[in-house]
């Protein structure tokens, strides 16, 4: 049952599929998949169980499949728009909607497992499926950016307190796009390269971006071509705001030491499944090399809804401020935080008008966490 759970992924990108090859008002299932997915996901339990998978093939099968399924979608967008009649601008929307929903769910995660690994093919092909959402140099700032600030001021990835979803999400295209290029260039310039030489990865980036679009124009013309690009912009934007849900609002003093403590987890069967265990991720970012499905639950951990309910709360900040994340940061202030934590974490909730919580004693799990 462990290996079989995630196919659960591939086949809502097989339905995906499904309806561009049926066309009409059918290309809405792709987009479709997110409420319903979320529906029943906020209903389920939390799954707190370790998997009992093995390394090999049998485990990275579906994560090679969702990434490649991913990607062969714009080319079956491209088909739809060559092959239909009288596509309406609705039609047009759920087409675009669908090709950006799966290319943040299960195709970011299933590249994210493939880019940690080892093994040139795997980070390849996890680098440049990444066209789908235009960040072929994503994972430049996520890995030697992200992971070393992860929850500190230095983190682009990491929200502060009191902002919104809308006020996050753009600044973090920015300063993910900005720092994975300025990383990229400080590397080539201590290599002896110009800082903009042809070995920058951005070249490449551009390079996979052409080739996609030739394909997609040759199958379905430039109307092929707007609907993809329409699809990627999308993508990109959504890419960055799930980010949001996963450390918004904590807290570690700049330099020290990462722990388990320092992301939020999203335990439900399905945040966990179509995720590639994404919202598993407390051992990710002390291990970054362990395999999706040899991250444990934290058992220490805040729990957290699933995550499609802190995207939908998320869209409606009052909503996600008072009834999710405040309650949530609360007891990890109280509860999880170091000393030096507490006082960054006052400071913001100080600078985001929020209230002062910080009279109870802590619980002092922190050290153990």
């Amino acid at each position: 049952m462990d290996y079989t759970r995630y196919y659960t992924p591939v086949l809502v990108q097989i339905a995906a599929y499904a309806g561009f090859a049926l066309g009409g008002n059918w290309v809405f299932i792709g987009i479709a998949s997110l409420p319903l997915l979320g529906l029943i996901d906020s209903v389920l339990p939390n799954d707190m169980r370790p998997r009992e998978m093995k390394r090999g093939l049998m485990a990275d099968l579906p994560v090679w499949l969702a990434t490649i399924l991913a990607v062969g979608l714009y080319f079956m967008a491209a088909f739809w728009v060559r092959s239909s009649e009288a596509i309406t601008p609705w039609q047009y929307a759920g087409a675009i909607l669908s090709l950006a929903w799966m290319s943040v769910v299960p195709l970011v995660p299933a590249s994210h497992e493939l880019y940690h690994q080892r093994g040139k093919l795997r980070r390849f092909i996890g680098t440049y499926s990444q066209v789908c959402y235009l960040d072929c140099t994503r994972e430049i700032a996520h890995v030697t950016g992200h992971h070393l600030d992860v929850a500190t001021e230095h983190d682009g990835d990491t929200a502060r307190r009191g902002v919104s979803l809308y006020g996050f999400t753009g600044k973090a295209v920015i300063q993910s796009t900005r720092d994975a290029w300025r990383m990229e260039s400080d590397s080539l310039e201590k290599q002896g390269y110009g800082r903009w030489s042809i070995q920058h990865r951005i070249w490449k980036a551009l390079l996979a971006q052409l080739v996609m679009q030739s394909l997609v124009f040759l199958i379905g013309g430039w109307t092929a071509v707007a609907v993809v690009l329409a699809g990627m912009v999308g993508a990109r934007f959504w890419v960055e705001s799930f980010n949001y849900f996963q450390h918004y609002g904590l807290t570690r003093v700049p330099g020290g030491a990462i722990a388990r403590r320092h992301v939020w987890n999203h335990l439900k069967p399905l945040s966990r499944v179509m995720g590639f265990e994404i919202t598993n991720h407390a051992d990710h970012h002390t291990d970054s090399f362990a395999a999706f499905h040899e991250l444990r639950p934290d058992r220490q951990w805040i729990p957290m809804p699933s995550v499609f309910v802190c995207f939908f709360s998320a869209l409606i900040p009052p909503l996600w401020h008072n009834a999710v994340i405040k309650p949530a940061l609360k007891r990890w202030d109280n509860e999880l935080a170091t000393p030096e934590e507490r006082e960054l974490a006052r400071a913001q909730n100080r600078a985001a008008g929020w209230p002062d919580w910080f009279d109870e004693k802590p619980a002092g799990a922190w050290a153990a966490s």
